[in-house]
């Protein structure tokens, strides 16, 4: 087999574990390049903090009377250094669709310390359609495809995008994110708890604006899971 980044032969050193459990498709020298976040975190957005607390993005969403209540929490895996960075380029924007699988022992492990013991269905952030033609596919359906193989949580597409918000997020400002009208449609009602899926959380406007569609729906509780914080 050979890495998913770099594209060496991986050679394996099988033990008794290792069988038990996905074989890593990304060689030891890349393994290291990445970051998985590590305690202590932003208890609401997942983000490195340097106390179990809530940093001052989270609090400013917490003041304003639209988003309080929207989002219970997000939880990441890895932080967006430059090798998360070119492979995320690679993935979204250069078609690389096997670099998903690169995330699969990650979410293994730590998809259920984040939500034990649940079924708790899964709401992939939509693209638009002219988005989708572009990529030829969703990263957050990708990555919900993932969890739904593992441990059974349902994908439900609760949520469409309408066909105007094209214009690309990491083209916009922050303070523009936050101000943009909400791009997302309601297709279904979900009345249970859900877990929003996308591939990174940067400000968190995709995220709040999803959970807020999600909660003004019924949803008694919207929850997320990006791959990058």
């Amino acid at each position: 087999m050979y890495c998913l980044i770099c594209h060496q032969k991986i050679i394996y050193h099988h033990t008794w574990n290792s069988m038990l459990s996905p074989l890593s498709q990304i060689c030891e020298e890349c393994s290291i390049q990445l970051e998985p976040i590590q305690a202590p975190i932003c208890e609401r957005c997942g983000r490195p903090f340097k106390e179990p607390s809530i940093c001052n993005d989270c609090l400013n969403w917490q003041r304003d009377p639209q988003y309080e209540k929207s989002l219970a929490f997000n939880r990441a895996i890895f932080t967006y250094n430059d090798r998360m960075k070119d492979i995320v380029y690679r993935w979204k924007y250069r078609g690389d669709y096997e670099l998903v699988h690169l995330f699969k022992p990650y979410i293994s492990e730590k998809f259920p310390q984040f939500y034990p013991n649940t079924k708790i269905p899964l709401v992939p952030i939509p693209l638009t359609d002219e988005r989708m033609y572009e990529r030829g596919f969703n990263q957050a359906e990708a990555i919900a495809q993932i969890i739904r193989d593992q441990f059974h949580n349902p994908i439900v597409h609760a949520l469409s995008r309408k066909q105007n918000s094209h214009e690309k997020q990491s083209k916009k400002s922050k303070i523009q994110r936050i101000q943009a009208d909400n791009p997302f449609k309601l297709k279904i009602s979900i009345n249970k708890p859900i877990i929003i899926v996308d591939d990174i959380y940067t400000t968190g406007t995709t995220i709040h604006h999803a959970a807020k569609r999600l909660k003004e729906a019924g949803s008694p509780a919207v929850y997320s899971l990006t791959m990058i914080r």
